[in-house]
């Protein structure tokens, strides 16, 4: 069996490659190691193995990995569906919250960042390819979003994350992965006060050279280290 070690060194050779076939540094990149149902120990391999940056997808779940993991130097994202009523503890406990779609959750979270005396990077989720059963604003709207919740004090917008609808062929999310680009540019170009737009989240295991290709600066992967979840 390949060690979750020989799997990062394979992915970190993998993005390295997609990133200078599209002429950009490697160094770029970061792995997003999505923690989900991954028990504590192969967590803590990984980081062993030099993954920096954890990914959880469900408060309470991650939470007991934080406290378990917390002599670790480590950096936590949340990447799940937040749901407002646990917007605290996602303040309280992660580096950037990626996905952030409605006025509402961004509210929510910076009245929570204000209570702690900090200003919490966020991302904004954008649901690229309009599916009813995923999280996000719909791209047609995400501009106005953007301008809204860029006067809250207390979150700082870093730029966008979104998950394209699956397909066995990554070629073909592609066009979803260079649409968000495009449109973290065009954010860029407006110059919008308290927002920085250098993060786009993109990417998985099956998808994630595709995404580095278009741009990507996280790309959120579980099975390709961890494997398959049980």
């Amino acid at each position: 069996m390949e060690t979750i070690s020989k799997r990062l060194e394979r992915i970190r050779e993998k993005i390295a490659d997609a990133a200078l076939r599209s002429g950009r540094n490697p160094d770029d990149v970061e792995i997003v190691g999505v923690t989900k149902t991954v028990p504590t120990d192969r967590v803590a391999t990984a980081v062993a193995a030099g993954l920096r940056i954890l990914g959880g997808n469900y408060i309470q779940e991650s939470l007991e990995k934080i406290d378990a993991l917390s002599s670790l130097d480590v950096s936590w994202h949340f990447i799940g569906r937040l749901q407002s009523n646990k917007a605290k503890f996602a303040v309280m406990h992660f580096d950037l919250i990626h996905s952030v779609g409605t006025d509402k959750l961004a509210a929510e979270i910076n009245r929570q960042a204000a209570k702690q005396n900090k200003v919490q990077p966020i991302l904004i989720q954008v649901n690229a390819g309009q599916e009813a059963t995923k999280a996000g604003v719909l791209p047609n709207d995400a501009l106005p979003l953007v301008k809204s919740i860029s006067q809250l004090e207390n979150i700082n917008i870093r730029g966008l994350m979104t998950m394209p609808p699956y397909f066995d062929d990554p070629e073909r999310a592609r066009p979803f992965f260079r649409a968000m680009n495009d449109f973290k540019k065009r954010i860029e170009d407006k110059t919008i006060a308290n927002i920085s737009m250098n993060t786009l989240s993109m990417g998985m295991t099956g998808d994630f050279e595709a995404a580095v290709e278009e741009g990507a600066t996280l790309v959120r992967i579980g099975t390709a280290i961890f494997g398959e979840r049980s």
